[in-house]
C-alpha cells in the first residue's frame, strides 16, 4: 500500500474523529451546564441526581460507557443497533464529558464573590440577568484553562471509538499496521492528534488573552 493511499484512508478516519470531537463539543458543553445547575439546586433530589450522574459518568471508563450505550438496546430490547454505532459513540462521549464540565462550571460560578449577587440584587437585577450579565462573564474568563485541557483531552480520547469498532483515525490506523505490518500509521495518527491539539491550544490561547482584560 503506498504512502498517498494510507493518507487518504488515515484522512477519512481524521475526519471520523473530528466529527465525534464537534458534535460532542456542541452536545456536552450545554448539557454540562445543566447538570451543573443541578448540582448546585437547592433541590435535593435534584442535587442527589445530578451528583450521582456526575459520580457514575467520572467514576467509570469512556470505552466501558461507549459498550454500555452501544450494546446496551440490544441485550436489554433485542433492538436492531445496525446503523446506531455513531449516534451512540457521540451519546457516550456526550454524557461523559458533559459530566467533566458541570464540575467546571460549578468551580467557576461558586468561585464568584457573593457580594456580586448582592450588588446585582440591589440594582434591581433578576437572577437570569445577574447570571447572565455578571456571573457567566466571569465563569468564562475562570474556567478557560480547565475547558482547554479536557478539549485537548478530548481530541485525543476520541480514539477509544475503536471499543465498538467505529471508524475513527485510530481504528483505520491498527487496520492498516496489522494489514501491511508497519508502525507508520501510528506515526502519522499522533502527528494528526499533536497537529490539531497545537491548533486548539494556540485557538483556547487567543481566547484567554482577549478575556485578560484586567493584565
Amino acid at each position: 500500500m503506498s504512502f498517498s493511499v494510507i493518507m487518504s484512508k488515515m484522512g477519512s478516519g481524521y475526519f471520523n474523529a473530528m466529527a465525534i470531537f464537534v458534535f460532542t463539543i456542541i452536545f456536552s458543553m450545554p448539557l454540562g451546564m445543566v447538570v451543573a445547575f443541578g448540582r448546585m439546586s437547592k433541590n435535593k433530589i435534584i442535587q442527589s441526581i445530578s451528583k450521582f450522574y456526575i459520580s457514575i459518568l467520572r467514576g467509570t471508563p469512556l470505552m466501558l460507557q461507549l459498550m454500555v450505550v452501544f450494546y446496551g438496546p440490544f441485550y436489554l430490547f433485542g433492538a436492531n443497533i445496525d446503523g446506531f454505532r455513531f449516534p451512540a459513540v457521540i451519546i457516550g462521549f456526550s454524557l461523559n464529558y458533559a459530566a467533566y464540565f458541570a464540575e467546571i462550571y460549578r468551580s467557576g460560578i461558586e468561585s464568584i464573590p457573593v457580594g456580586q449577587y448582592e450588588a446585582a440584587n440591589v440594582l434591581g437585577y433578576s437572577k437570569r440577568q445577574t447570571f447572565g450579565l455578571i456571573i457567566l462573564p466571569q465563569m468564562i474568563k475562570r474556567i478557560l484553562p480547565a475547558v482547554t485541557n479536557e478539549i485537548i483531552t478530548l481530541v485525543k480520547d476520541t480514539s477509544l471509538a475503536f471499543a465498538i469498532t467505529y471508524q475513527e483515525m485510530f481504528t483505520v490506523g491498527k487496520q492498516i499496521a496489522a494489514s501491511q505490518t508497519t508502525i507508520m500509521p501510528f506515526f502519522i495518527a499522533g502527528v494528526f492528534y499533536y497537529v490539531t491539539n497545537l491548533v486548539v491550544a494556540f485557538v483556547m490561547e487567543k481566547a484567554e488573552n482577549k478575556l485578560a482584560y484586567y493584565r
